[in-house]
């Protein structure tokens, strides 16, 4: 066993072990061990004071985490015109979702994302920590408030206008994910949505590449799409829905086959793996092993906010069990299937045994 394995060995059965000691146990001077200790917190092997060390089945979710509010009407929205409606609020946040609905099926899930130091931010990291989600790297700004989401939904549950107010995540620059890489470092794999700025997505891109993190990445909407750098080297999977899509593959999507030939293309710019979301179409997915498309799961339809989320997260996790795509896929749309049952952004009976049994269901 050399060196820097006795060193984790004696942190495991100790993890409050002193440098004075370890340097003993190992027969090296404490100046060596300390050496160690800084270049495996810098690997991510160890985390934080205590000798935290790394978490072999955790996954950090980077990016939104915001308010999502929802006006829903009862009957047909009149445009230029005021529309009674209903109004609730939920947790939301396209990383903040993942990481609930990733915790809820049993994987170990940290937040990296910013919220405001106002009633809306208290909030969201309360009700976040409590379904199991490691909140300790949120960045809590003082001067900022909170994301918000607004979606105004119409009588079948269908979104007919949204608006995100996201300023706050202009603030996030690389410095500050550099001085959280030891705990991004220290996980299984890494999900990232593209709320944060440019600059700091090219950054996780290459960092996640140059120590061979998996990166899953989502890139939240046409818009948000184009901060994605061309080389995407690196990126384990894209889950993008056809708008985006398109933008990325530079074509225009009106069938099936096209969508094979925009995966193509995408992962020409050097993505592993590609999931497109078609809305009522279903999925297509794409890697150098297998490619196909498969419809939706037949559900009872509630509110379409957050399926999009639950399709992603759960086909993450899939992959993360080393699933194939098409599995993978399947649990993805037992999980949107789930959330479109509710009003709720995400599902509260999402489970690993409740995904298994609506595939049953469906596959008969």
């Amino acid at each position: 066993m050399d060196k820097e394995q006795q060193i984790l060995h004696h942190i495991r059965m100790n993890p409050f072990i002193s440098q004075q000691e370890l340097s003993s146990k190992v027969g090296l001077s404490r100046p060596a061990v300390a050496n160690y200790i800084a270049n495996l917190t810098r690997r991510g092997e160890i985390k934080g004071r205590g000798y935290i060390l790394r978490d072999e089945s955790s996954i950090v979710c980077i990016g939104g985490a915001n308010t999502d509010r929802k006006a829903r009407t009862n009957e047909k929205i009149r445009l230029y015109s005021s529309n009674p409606v209903k109004i609730t609020e939920t947790c939301g946040g396209v990383a903040r979702n993942f990481a609930e609905n990733l915790s809820r099926l049993g994987v170990n899930t940290s937040l990296i994302a910013c919220v405001g130091d106002d009633k809306e931010g208290n909030w969201l990291l309360k009700e976040t920590k409590s379904v199991g989600v490691d909140i300790s790297q949120v960045w809590v700004l003082p001067t900022e408030r909170t994301g918000t989401y607004t979606t105004l939904l119409d009588i079948d549950g269908e979104s007919i206008v949204s608006m995100a107010d996201m300023t706050i995540y202009e603030r996030i620059t690389t410095s500050m994910f550099e001085e959280k890489w030891s705990h991004i470092a220290a996980s299984q794999a890494v999900f990232l949505d593209t709320n944060i700025p440019k600059k700091c997505i090219s950054y996780m891109i290459k960092r996640c590449r140059d120590v061979n993190i998996p990166l899953y990445i989502d890139p939240v909407s046409s818009a948000k799409a184009q901060k994605l750098p061309f080389c995407l080297d690196g990126v384990e999977l894209i889950l993008p829905n056809r708008e985006e899509a398109e933008i990325l593959a530079d074509i225009k999507i009106d069938s099936i086959k096209d969508c094979q030939i925009a995966c193509e293309k995408i992962r020409k710019r050097g993505v592993q793996k590609i999931i497109i979301t078609l809305g009522d179409q279903g999925v297509f997915y794409f890697s150098a092993e297998e490619s196909g498309h498969l419809s939706p799961f037949k559900t009872n339809f509630v509110d379409v906010t957050g399926a999009d989320d639950a399709f992603a997260s759960c086909a993450i996790y899939g992959i993360m069990n080393e699933e194939s795509l098409f599995s993978a896929c399947q649990l993805g749309l037992a999980g949107a299937a789930l959330t479109l049952q509710t009003e709720e952004s995400i599902s509260s009976f999402l489970k690993p045994e409740k995904l298994h049994e609506i595939i049953k269901e469906v596959s008969g």
